[in-house]
């Protein structure tokens, strides 16, 4: 949103409600987005370089290589404006095809293969990008890379599956956000699993309470609000440690109002993390906006994200009938900032 467009929605809010209401929201919502003396619209990716022949391999403990650390020092060091106040999502919206690669059952982005997704998503950004105004589109890959199995297993997806993505995103300028499932295991250990990953400029992490069970597909997990602030701040400790540049986004996904706990304390204050609330579930469109109406509750994590379903491969499983519209997603009040298909 420009600062033009913001000031004339702050206006027309001060007629309609409480100013001190309006200056609380405004504020929050602008702290989420990066404020506009510090954000410009920009490549949503920082150079190549970082991402791929600069960034050094990802070892088995996590840790940023010398070449990586310095590429990235050097980046920080060079740079008036700091890359950590910056956000993608001031100007730009990001769209996001979701799956797990090679599992045609478990999303859109499974049906194809790497070298035949691009096409699929362009005719999707082209709709997007003709419903979403003068903002840009970002595309992203929503991977599953932790399921949930029976009695609350994680499968993961391998490490060399994940690098491909990466770098077939990253030298398109798209995102790549990694989905982790929970299971039976805490909060903390999922986040551990994701965060060498921070390594790669263009990835984004993601958690998914509905399966943080034993009894996956028998009953609906759920986090507390606690633990979303430690996973926030457990990425945001990792960036610091490894000078990891720009900030990140976490998504955390809610249907049901047991998903997240004590959802009221949730933190959206870390400043290298935007927090990313995700109304998910599949059904009709009155459905789908109740849903989203009840998420919208949360004021504390202003920014929003809305997820829908196509027809799937798998017979009997749910989708979203009819399909909303982008115009209708972008309606959504408020308006989400990233749209994802499964």
């Amino acid at each position: 949103m420009s600062t033009r467009s913001f000031c004339t929605v702050i206006a027309v809010l001060c007629v309609l409600f409480p100013a001190h209401l309006v200056a609380e929201n405004a504020a929050a919502l602008m702290d989420a987005l990066g404020r506009p003396e510090v954000s410009r619209r920009f490549d949503p990716l920082f150079p190549r370089a970082l991402t791929m022949e600069g960034a050094a391999e990802i070892s088995a403990a996590g840790s940023v290589g010398v070449a990586g650390a310095q590429t990235y020092r050097e980046y920080l060091q060079n740079h008036s404006e700091s890359p950590r106040l910056q956000s993608v999502l001031l100007n730009n919206d990001v769209f996001a095809l979701y799956g797990k690669p090679g599992s045609s059952g478990m999303g859109i982005l499974g049906q194809y293969s790497l070298t035949g997704i691009e096409p699929v998503m362009d005719e999707f950004i082209k709709t997007y990008d003709a419903a979403n105004g003068d903002r840009g589109i970002v595309p992203a890959f929503y991977i599953i890379f932790g399921t949930c199995w029976p009695e609350g297993e994680i499968g993961y997806l391998s490490d060399t599956v994940i690098r491909q993505y990466i770098d077939y995103a990253a030298e398109r300028g798209w995102y790549v956000f990694l989905d982790h499932q929970i299971g039976k295991y805490t909060v903390e250990n999922a986040v551990k699993r994701l965060l060498p990953y921070l390594a790669y400029p263009n990835v984004q992490l993601a958690l998914d309470p509905e399966w943080r069970t034993t009894k996956p597909m028998q009953e609906i997990g759920s986090v507390t609000a606690e633990e979303v602030n430690v996973a926030q701040k457990m990425i945001q400790d990792y960036m610091i440690e490894h000078n990891l540049p720009g900030r990140r986004m976490l998504v955390i996904h809610q249907f049901k109002p047991k998903m997240i706990m004590n959802r009221s304390l949730v933190r959206s204050n870390y400043e290298l993390v935007q927090l990313i609330h995700c109304a998910d579930g599949f059904g009709s469109p009155t459905l789908k906006k109740n849903t989203y109406a009840l998420n919208a509750q949360a004021k504390n994590i202003p920014l929003k994200s809305f997820k829908l379903f196509l027809k799937p491969t798998v017979a009997g499983a749910g989708y979203d009938v009819p399909l909303m519209t982008p115009n209708d997603v972008f309606l959504l009040n408020p308006r989400p900032y990233l749209i994802m298909y499964q």
